[in-house]
């Protein structure tokens, strides 16, 4: 009785565990170059239905005091759709100085939700987000962390719209690879097998 309750609560102990970690990963996400990632020109000509978004931009306190890179943005869905804001940047306004909140609204296609985002920079005075907020009629309001630099020449962000399934897959697996590779515990459990 003893082996067996403890062999329950073992097994909880497991898929507690697992379950922790599988938070944990999805909610600490850093951006991430993206060298592969393309505009969809293609998607942007022909779309039919147009969607207004409001983006609001908020500069680190560590950014440099301004910048005169030039900046752009996309962002988009699971579904391919595609919003695509180029050079967002005006230096003679002071967009993307330290500190600084800059709101802008951008007309595109209608997304389903917004599940990736990234910056472009393009220039030598480097910069420094802290977040990107978008928020959509349809949408809802979606917030990307970065409080890190831009890095030059590359979109840089995040891609939450495949990681939508792959918690339950990893801790699926995760289970099932500490049962199997504890079989130490099991064999001092029920003896020798």
């Amino acid at each position: 009785m003893n082996r067996a309750l403890f062999f329950v609560l073992f097994l909880e102990l497991i898929f507690i565990t697992s379950q922790a970690q599988t938070l944990t990963q999805s909610i600490i996400f850093h951006p991430q170059p993206q060298p592969s990632f393309k505009i969809n020109k293609t998607q942007v000509l022909q779309s039919a239905a147009s969607c207004s978004y409001t983006v609001t931009i908020t500069t680190s306190c560590s950014s440099p005091k301004y910048t005169r890179d030039q900046i752009s943005l996309s962002f988009g869905d699971a579904y391919g759709y595609q919003v695509y804001a180029p050079r967002i940047d005006d230096p003679s306004t002071g967009t993307f100085e330290r500190c600084s909140v800059d709101t802008y609204q951008i007309t595109g296609p209608c997304l389903y939700s917004v599940c990736y985002l990234y910056l472009y920079r393009s220039g030598s005075d480097g910069w420094k987000p802290e977040s990107v907020q978008v928020y959509g009629y349809y949408t809802g309001s979606v917030t990307f962390y970065y409080n890190s630099y831009i890095p030059n020449g590359v979109w840089y962000g995040f891609n939450y719209c495949s990681r939508a399934s792959t918690p339950k897959t990893t801790s699926w697996l995760g289970h099932v690879f500490q049962v199997v590779f504890c079989f130490q515990c099991w064999k001092g459990l029920f003896g020798s097998m």
